[in-house]
């Protein structure tokens, strides 16, 4: 699930923590960071890009249910719309209107 908001006063990485989330790799298009849910599976899987001309972020969201099957792939059973992700994603964008 894909959604725009607009860039907080928040550094990204702040922002990424007080969103609950664990930064796990960062390019230079965007963090890639997850919100664990008890164990390591299932967690919510976000990918966050910054576009600084706009003065917006876009946020890629799913929900890994478990790890890859096969080693060294990167396929896996996630779920990127339905009713658990929609609450995450609303959830995200209540926190941001409250930091801004």
């Amino acid at each position: 699930m894909k959604f725009v908001v607009r860039s907080p006063k928040e550094s990204i990485v702040t922002l990424i923590r007080k969103l609950g989330y664990r930064p796990l790799l960062r390019t230079e298009e965007e963090f890639n960071c997850v919100r664990y849910l008890g164990a390591e599976y299932p967690r919510f899987h976000l990918y966050i890009k910054e576009d600084r001309k706009k003065d917006e972020f876009t946020f890629n969201l799913h929900l890994d249910q478990k790890r890859p099957s096969y080693s060294g792939s990167r396929a896996h059973s996630g779920e990127y719309t339905g009713e658990v992700v929609e609450g995450e994603a609303e959830r995200i964008k209540k926190i941001l209107e409250e930091l801004s």
